[in-house]
């Protein structure tokens, strides 16, 4: 591979920063500076799993790009999931003012539809891009390329700078037979690669799958036989966004005369969308309202719900466990998982199959049919890939740890150099001078954690609310006078999650006399002290609690100055 050189000294080095996606499945962010200006490539959400109790979302941290708000030039949305778009209210909010921001008609208006529950925000300034479409924003000239992936209108961005050329792929697969007729356009590709790409940041998640993805195409004719076959209510669970996945299922209804019934705020948001920009085919007449259900014979209908990840409160979740207001499943029913299993998801989604085998439903998932199809370039489709580019330097981006380094590995057996191959963390920088890429300095993030209205309630809230799951809380209540320097009054102490409540007054006047020997044996100056009390109270339970039971409860002292 021939080294591609650059010299252009009148600008500072091309920086690129990675806030989220590296290391993880969802949260992707990356920054791209020229010249003192910053491009955004994606703004997403990761969703939590049974570890993150009572939080809704998980944002990247950018605190530091808070700190140039200034110089926060745009924003280049590669397609229109969450986890690349979820965020984009939260970082409008916390900059303040508008902002450029550039997508594909669907990405648009699955943004516009999240933002329409923010009114008091500085509304941004959508810019459309089609493919092939060459952008001039100040410093930024970025060209979008047709990918194919699990939703429509997806693209990557060629970014050209003094010091060379970028690309980012956003998320793709290589099916050349698409729904919608729009495949990764590979020639687009060779032409960027032929003019000689620099670094290229390219999705990793399939890296270490096997063989070529399969074609969308193939999932439709599966469900199709299995929505031939069955005799009950169909259940179709998807993605609220694979726009494709659910044109096959409505494919499949018409074919066998069933009528569709979407279920599920999302499902019922996007499928609009959809159909409203001519990304859907279907006549929505033939649609069922949720409420209306009774109406028809089951065998009429098939349901397409969102829920596929086992989310408590989602629509399939509670179909399965029989508290859905108006679909009711059971014996002789079918329903389709026709979606991937996200890591960390597991034990959601085999609660709901338990629930609905209980209920007598026949559940079809990817684990025992080939209903679902990645999204995500595999093994085989990224080495083509790469060997079509010819990069100079990768960085791969979008994944967890394990896929970033299948991909280096992919990588290198194509013929990029093993050091012009750098595996990244959130955190990292990159710094592309002269045509050379090499580590840059490090900036500050983390995860936000949102819960509510709470804009981010820590690790340490999150490690307290775990403790209190698991060990149970004991509150204790002393007062004393800092003036007498003494304890006053009655210790209280009570406890939930500790112990049994019938067990619980024995053992709670013993944990009461363990914290008045420890106050009792304290000097009088120490009472002028309220933060010491409290760690005095704290250490007497927690030893006691650690005699008594084994384990140490989260101990909550409340400590009042007559």
């Amino acid at each position: 591979m021939m080294a591609r050189t650059r010299t252009d000294d009148d600008h500072p080095p091309v920086r690129i920063s990675f806030l989220g996606g590296l290391g993880e499945i969802g949260r992707n962010m990356a920054t791209v500076e020229v010249d003192g200006r910053i491009a955004i490539i994606d703004v997403g959400v990761l969703f939590p799993d049974d570890e993150h109790l009572g939080v809704d979302l998980i944002l990247p941290d950018w605190r530091w790009l808070l700190e140039r708000g200034d110089d926060v030039h745009c924003v280049l949305l590669t397609h229109g999931h969450l986890d690349h778009i979820g965020a984009l209210p939260y970082l409008l909010r916390d900059l303040d003012r508008s902002l450029t921001v550039y997508g594909t008609k669907l990405t648009i208006a699955f943004c516009e539809a999240i933002l329409e529950e923010w009114p008091d925000l500085p509304g941004p300034e959508f810019v459309e891009v089609e493919p092939g479409d060459v952008v001039d924003d100040g410093p930024f000239t970025f060209e979008a390329v047709q990918v194919s992936h699990s939703i429509p209108d997806g693209v990557a961005y060629a970014v050209r700078t003094p010091h060379g050329m970028l690309v980012h792929t956003g998320d793709f697969k290589l099916d050349q037979s698409p729904i919608d007729g729009r495949p990764t356009d590979l020639a687009h590709f060779a032409r960027l690669g032929d003019e000689g790409i620099d670094l290229l940041l390219v999705d990793s998640t399939g890296a270490e799958s096997p063989g070529h993805v399969p074609p969308e195409r193939s999932v439709g004719e599966n469900i199709r036989k299995l929505v031939m076959a069955a005799e009950g209510l169909i259940v179709v669970a998807s993605f609220a966004s694979h726009v494709h996945r659910i044109q096959q299922v409505l494919d499949a209804a018409v074919a066998v005369g069933r009528r569709p019934v979407f279920v599920g705020r999302s499902m019922v948001r996007n499928m609009a969308i959809a159909e409203e920009l001519g990304y859907l085919d279907f006549d929505g007449s033939l649609a069922v309202d949720p409420k209306d259900v009774d109406r028809y014979d089951r065998r009429e209908l098939i349901v397409v719900s969102t829920g596929s990840q086992g989310e408590p409160f989602s629509a399939l979740s509670l179909m399965a466990s029989g508290d859905h207001r108006s679909l009711e499943v059971g014996e002789g029913d079918l329903v389709i998982l026709a979606s991937s299993l996200i890591p960390g998801n597991e034990q959601a989604v085999f609660r709901s199959i338990n629930n609905l085998s209980r209920r007598g439903c026949t559940v079809v998932h990817g684990g025992i049919a080939p209903v679902h199809v990645s999204g995500h370039a595999s093994r085989e489709d990224l080495t083509l890939f790469h060997n079509i580019l010819e990069p100079e330097y990768v960085v791969p981006v979008h994944g967890e740890h394990r896929h970033l380094r299948a991909h280096a590995e992919i990588a290198t057996l194509t013929g990029c150099l093993e050091d012009h191959v750098l595996i990244c963390e959130d955190g990292n920088s990159v710094v592309l001078q002269d045509g050379q890429v090499s580590y840059g300095d490090d900036v500050p993030t983390s995860h936000v954690y949102i819960d509510g209205l709470l804009d981010d309630v820590g690790p340490a809230l999150l490690r307290d609310r775990r403790r209190i799951g698991e060990d149970g809380i004991c509150v204790c209540m002393v007062t004393i006078d800092t003036h007498a320097r003494k304890q006053v009054g009655d210790t209280i102490v009570t406890q939930k999650g500790v112990v049994f409540e019938d067990q619980g007054e024995d053992i709670l006047e013993a944990a009461r006399k363990a914290v008045d020997r420890e106050l009792d044996g304290l000097s009088p100056g120490k009472f002028e002290d309220l933060q010491g009390i409290q760690r005095h109270v704290v250490q007497a339970l927690g030893r006691f609690w650690r005699s008594e039971t084994g384990r140490r409860p989260f101990i909550l002292p409340v400590v009042q100055d007559l």
